[in-house]
């Protein structure tokens, strides 16, 4: 099983990017892909996440109306598009994936998780 997170990088407040996460190793159309995210000094916090059972997508508060969700299911991929970035959302970002396909952000539901990949925003 393996979750490759990627998209990463520097930007500038206000600029957009998007992370990808590529899935292997198990059936991607039966399982949620969560993404998450830790900043230096504090707890992971759920972002985002896609359920592929019935394409339910939810989203953190401080995130919503800024960042989308997406799945590509012919590619294993689950893109997460984020725009108007803030310095706030600086944080290395996980995917995950849960094989009850509950689209949930909390992370103890989650199987399997990804190395993750940096984004800075800088101000």
């Amino acid at each position: 099983v393996q979750l490759q997170a990627s998209g990463g990088g520097l930007v500038q407040t206000g600029g957009s990017l998007r992370l990808s996460c590529a899935a292997s190793g198990f059936t991607f159309d039966d399982y949620a892909i969560g993404w998450f995210r830790q900043a230096p000094g504090k707890e992971r916090e759920g972002v985002s996440c896609f359920s592929n059972g019935d394409g339910a997508t939810f989203y953190a508060d401080s995130v919503k109306g800024r960042f989308t969700i997406s799945s590509d299911n012919a590619k294993n991929t689950v893109y997460l598009q984020m725009n108007s970035l803030k310095p706030e959302d600086t944080a290395v970002y996980y995917c995950a994936a849960d094989g009850g396909d509950l689209c949930t952000l909390s992370s103890r539901w989650y199987d399997y998780w990804g190395q993750g990949t940096l984004v800075t925003v800088s101000s």
